[in-house]
């Protein structure tokens, strides 16, 4: 069965290591295969990673994106150890992550990385006099 994305007009998308944009019409496209495919909206780039969280996100990512995912691995891990030694609440956030990244479901990884990048910007928000 394939994958069908809805593109904006203008909207950019990721499959492979190839970026697709959009014209000025809405497009509808029929996607068979495996290759790694993110929307605009779902790409953080490395200069906009500016919280451990975000980081997180961006090695995930990467990974998802990447022939050899595990060059990212010793990153990942040691930027977990120190998030959650600073935030312990995180830990079961990083319990389902690290499920999907063992399986190699970097997709589904990522999607329950914005829930940890949500879970940082309330700390945040309630450290913040």
């Amino acid at each position: 069965m394939a994958l069908m994305i809805d593109l904006k007009p203008e909207e950019k998308i990721l499959i492979g290591t190839a970026v697709i944009t959009n014209d000025k019409q809405r497009t509808r496209l029929h996607i068979a295969g495996d290759a790694p495919i993110l929307r605009e909206k779902d790409v953080v780039h490395e200069d906009e990673a500016d919280t451990p969280c975000k980081q997180i996100y961006f090695l995930i990512q990467c990974m998802y994106l990447a022939r050899n995912s595990r060059e990212y691995h010793g990153k990942y891990f040691a930027l977990i150890k120190d998030v959650l030694q600073a935030a312990p609440s995180t830990s079961p956030l990083f319990v389902a992550i690290n499920a999907h990244i063992i399986k190699g479901s970097y997709y589904k990884a990522l999607k329950d990385a914005k829930k940890l990048i949500a879970h940082e910007d309330e700390i945040l928000k309630a450290a913040t006099p």
